[in-house]
Parts: C-alpha cells; structure tokens; sequence
C-alpha cells in the first residue's frame, strides 16, 4: 500500500534533521490500522515509497560499505548466513540522525496508531537492528523472534523493516516470507524492493525469514535498516512504589518554604498509606480549614 508517512515527513536538510507533526503522524498510522491488525497470517503491513526519496537516496549513500569495530556478522547456517549487523551510533552522521528521527516520538505515534499498541517504547542500543546486510548464498530461516530485551527488560513487540537495495530482481530472491502460525503454510512473499517498509507484530508465533540462499551478483546485497519496538511491563507497580515526587526544602530556606515541602512530603505519604476514600474526605476537610 501507498506509505502514508511519504508525503508527511519532511526532509528539513539532512543535517538539520527530519520533521513530522506527531498528531499528524498517528493519524496517519491510524487511517491503516484496521488492515493491519486483521492482516493474515498476523498483524502486518507493507508500505512502498515509506521514506521520502532524498530521505531513501540518503540512507542508502550512507550505509557503511567497510567494516565497523561494532559489526556482527552471523555465519551460523539456518539461524543466519553472510549476515551483518552495523550499528547506528558508529555510522556517520547523517546515518545517526536518521536513525535518531527512527526513535523519536513522531515515530512512535505513527506506529501506535497502526498497531493499536499503547506506550511503545525504542531502544537506543539498537540490540539486533540498526543497518543489515546480506550477501550472495546468504539467509535467515524461518523464525519467531526474540521477544525480551535483555539489556531493558522489555518486551518486544513490533518489527519495523526498510529495505534499502536499489534495483532489487525477483531471480536474485530473498523475499521475506509469512508463514501460518501452524508453520503448515506461507501466507505470502515480501520482495525486498528499495523503500518498502514492512511492519509486524512479534508474536510468539510471527513466523518469517527468507530462507532460501540469495542469488545475487557477487557485490550485490540485500540491505535494510531493521528497527524494534518494546512495551514496559505493569509488573513495576509491585516491585517499586508509585509514589510522586518527593519535595525536601534545603537547611537554609525561610519558614515559608520548609513548611510547604513539609506539606508536600505529608501529602505522598498519605497517598501512599491512607485508603482512598478517608484520603478523599481528608482533603475535603482541609479544603474546608482553608490549608
């Protein structure tokens, strides 16, 4: 489908940065989100055209063509061949600030309205995304994927994928496949066609890969940029109090001030202690004392 970011984002200078208007963004999300969460074989979406083209040109005149300190390169069969990872923050700066526009709250509020998944939050350590590249006799097989942030302790939720090589042909292969949550059956093939983004869900049973050995030129890849998306968990609430913020005047503040932070202090713990209809009618009858 037709990206609805493509004509929102808007290419401020590449220095300069990206703007997009975040109420505009989740509108825009949300105008597709009823195709995506009923999407089969699980909540997906296929934009062609996601990045404006200068924004696209760029992220692929910046994808780093020799090797970083930080790359990862998987040579580990099924579970990924002639794959490297490069991390954003050891690209140049062009590529960072593209990367950081990829985090930003805009972004966020687009993805929210597609999925309908509340709170998302980006990793700034890219654990597993950043820039991807895949050589000639290279894959991924057939996958569900990891599902904890490890490092965050949050739990992932969304894939966001752009694929990156101009001029992509069928015969060379590498379509992303999306297989049943049975694995009985592919339900379809995404070509990895320059500026197409896929975006889906990273159930327990989202499987996808592309398992079949590329066919590229020798010096052809298929490259990407592979972003992830968490939610926190609510299990905080019971391992940390959720209290406010906690006010102490400094030992040389006047009267005045120490007997307002007093005040302030009292008032969490009561919050914290007192149930919620006395804490109610204790604030009614202080409303009345005028305090």
């Amino acid at each position: 489908m037709e990206s609805p970011l493509s004509q929102s984002v808007l290419p401020m200078g590449w220095i300069e940065g990206l703007s997009l208007d975040a109420t505009a963004a989740r509108a825009a999300g949300a105008q597709h989100s009823a195709e995506y969460c009923f999407a089969e074989p699980f909540p997906h979406a296929v934009f062609d055209g996601f990045l404006p083209e200068p924004v696209a040109r760029l992220a692929l005149q910046h994808f780093p063509n020799t090797s970083l300190s930080s790359d990862r390169v998987y040579e580990m069969g099924y579970a990924g061949l002639h794959k490297r990872q490069i991390l954003p923050e050891e690209c140049d700066a062009p590529a960072r600030q593209l990367f950081h526009f990829f985090n930003s709250q805009p972004m966020l509020e687009f993805l929210q309205g597609l999925t309908t998944i509340a709170g998302l939050i980006p990793d700034p350590y890219f654990v597993g995304g950043g820039y991807h590249e895949t050589g000639r006799g290279g894959k991924l097989g057939i996958h569900a994927d990891f599902r904890i942030n490890e490092q965050l302790h949050l739990h992932r939720r969304l894939n966001v994928i752009i694929y990156l090589t101009d001029s992509w042909q069928p015969e060379w292969g590498g379509a992303l496949e999306l297989w049943d949550r049975e694995m009985k059956a592919k339900r379809r093939e995404v070509m990895p066609v320059f500026n197409r983004c896929v975006i889906f869900n990273t159930d327990a049973d989202s499987f996808h890969g592309h398992p079949d050995p590329l066919q590229t030129p020798e010096g052809v890849f298929r490259r990407s940029i592979a972003l992830y998306y968490y939610t926190a968990s609510k299990e905080i609430y019971s391992e940390v109090p959720s209290r406010s913020t906690m006010y102490h005047a400094r030992p040389g503040d006047d009267a005045a001030v120490q007997r307002e932070a007093r005040r302030l202090r009292f008032d969490e713990h009561l919050r914290q202690w007192v149930p919620p209809a006395l804490l109610r009618y204790a604030r009614a009858v202080r409303r009345r004392l005028g305090r």
